[in-house]
C-alpha cells in the first residue's frame, strides 16, 4: 500500500507500519517489520484480551470484585473503577466516571494471577501469544503499558481482533462495544471528552474530537494507542486494521502524523475495494 510509505516522513529513528484484512490478509506493510518496539499502552489490549480468555475458561467473572471496593473486572477493563492514573488511590465510586488508570490494568493483572495462580505474564503468554506465534512479544512487567512487540507479531493480533480463534466472537463484539455509556474523562493527549467511551480494553472512536485515529475513522473503531509512539485501531466498517510503532514518545509530532495516515489507508482500502 503506497499509503504506507508516510511513515517515512515521520520524524522518528525506525518505524514500521502494516494494515490487515478482515480475512486476516495483509494488505500491505512497510519498514522493519521484526524490529521490537516497547508498546507503552498498545500493552493494553493484549492483556485485556488475556482477561477476556479468563472468563471464558471461567477463571473468573466479569462482574466479580476486583481492585477497590465496589468495583469489578468490568470496571478495571472499562476504565471505570475509580482508580487513578497511576496509583491505588481511588478517585471516584465505581461506575461514575472514566479515569483513564495504568494502576487499573495493574489490579486486574494480579487479581487474574491470583485467580489462575499464575503470573499474569506467563497467563498473557500461553493464553495470547503462543497460540497466535506472537513469537517476539513478551510482557516484562506492568500490564498497563510494558509489553514489547513488532508489526509482524500485530499483524496476527489484528487479524485476531477481526476475525477471533481464541475467544468466542460474541464476547469480542461484546468488548468492542460501549460499557458504561454516556461517562466523560480525560483521553490522554486529547483533553477532556463528553463522553469518553470505551469497551472492554478498547477505546471507542465514536464521535471524539480530537482524536489520534482518522477524520474518515467511523465511529465503531476500536484499538488503543500508546505514549511510546504507537497505535492499533481496527475500523469494521473498512474491513480492516492497521498497525503502527515508532520509536519516539507520542506528543505533537504523533498528533499530526496519525491522523492523515489513518485517512490516507481508509482511502486507499476504499479505492481497492
Amino acid at each position: 500500500m503506497q499509503s504506507l510509505r508516510m511513515i517515512e516522513n515521520w520524524p522518528v529513528p525506525t518505524a514500521a507500519a502494516a494494515v490487515v484484512r478482515a480475512d486476516g490478509s495483509v494488505a500491505g506493510a512497510y519498514g522493519p517489520l521484526e524490529h521490537r518496539f516497547p508498546l507503552a499502552s498498545v500493552t493494553k489490549p493484549l492483556a485485556a484480551y488475556a482477561a477476556l480468555l479468563a472468563v471464558e475458561e471461567g477463571a473468573v467473572e466479569l462482574d466479580e470484585p476486583a481492585g477497590p471496593e465496589g468495583s469489578t473486572v468490568r470496571h478495571l477493563l472499562a476504565h471505570t473503577s475509580g482508580l487513578a492514573f497511576d496509583e491505588q488511590r481511588a478517585m471516584a465510586a465505581p461506575g461514575t466516571r472514566r479515569i483513564y488508570s495504568n494502576a487499573g490494568f495493574e489490579a486486574l493483572g494480579d487479581h487474574i494471577a491470583k485467580a489462575t495462580d499464575i503470573p499474569f505474564a506467563q497467563y498473557l503468554h500461553e493464553a495470547v501469544f503462543a497460540p497466535l506465534g506472537m513469537t517476539a512479544t513478551e510482557l516484562s512487567g506492568s500490564p498497563a503499558k510494558d509489553g514489547v512487540s513488532t508489526v509482524a507479531d500485530l499483524i496476527r493480533f489484528a487479524a485476531e481482533l477481526q476475525a477471533p480463534r481464541l475467544l468466542a466472537p460474541q464476547t469480542l463484539a461484546a468488548a468492542a462495544q460501549v460499557v458504561f455509556p454516556g461517562l466523560s474523562g480525560v483521553l490522554p493527549g486529547y483533553g477532556h471528552q463528553k463522553p469518553n467511551d470505551w469497551g472492554l480494553g478498547f477505546e471507542i472512536r465514536d464521535g471524539k474530537s480530537p482524536h489520534w485515529t482518522g477524520g474518515s475513522s467511523s465511529p465503531r473503531t476500536f484499538g488503543h494507542f500508546g505514549q511510546s509512539g504507537t497505535f492499533l485501531w481496527v475500523d469494521p466498517d473498512a474491513g480492516a486494521a492497521c498497525v503502527a510503532l515508532a520509536d519516539r514518545d507520542f506528543g505533537p509530532w504523533a498528533i499530526e502524523a496519525w491522523p492523515p495516515l489513518t485517512d490516507a489507508v481508509l482511502a486507499e482500502l476504499a479505492e481497492t475495494a
